[in-house]
């Protein structure tokens, strides 16, 4: 098996989700500067120069961070194995073959199913843990996990 670019990006709607997702830790970041704006009159230039440079981060983050991440997060599943690849400062990309599959979950937390999103679990028989496939398609990752269910039942591994 070679280590390759997955052929699938995962949904489109993740990049919204991604940046929904981050804003609640901008606003905590925010908040503080805020607070320590008003309670402390001394150095305003400081206090100034703070509450900028976190507007920018925050504004750089979100207008990168999830669009850097979706050009990153790809999956692809064959019949003799599972692609994965995620990130987006650090990146990782790993391959199960399909004989090491012990189990396949899906699972939607309620942001998740806002936007229509699900997030696919292959457990492996591997000490590096479960490959995680994040932000599909609702209607995708049910697909897949159908498909994953198949393959891995024609398969004459034992998973271990």
């Amino acid at each position: 098996m070679e280590l390759r670019d997955p052929a699938h990006h995962v949904s489109p709607r993740a990049v919204v989700f991604w940046t929904v997702r981050a804003v609640p830790g901008w606003f905590l970041a925010l908040a503080g500067q805020s607070l320590w704006f008003v309670a402390s009159p001394d150095q305003s230039g400081l206090r100034f120069t703070a509450l900028g440079a976190t507007f920018v981060l925050a504004a750089a983050h979100l207008i990168v961070m999830p669009r850097w991440r979706f050009r990153v997060h790809r999956w692809e599943v064959t019949n003799e194995a599972v692609y994965t690849q995620s990130g987006w400062i650090s990146q990782e990309r790993r391959i199960a073959p399909i004989s090491r599959v012990q189990t396949v979950d899906i699972a939607r937390g309620p942001l998740e199913q806002l936007f229509r999103l699900a997030n696919v679990t292959v457990t492996t028989a591997s000490a590096a843990g479960p490959l995680h496939i994040n932000g599909l398609d609702r209607a995708t990752a049910e697909g897949l996990v159908a498909a994953l269910t198949v393959i891995t039942s024609r398969s004459e591994g034992d998973a271990t």
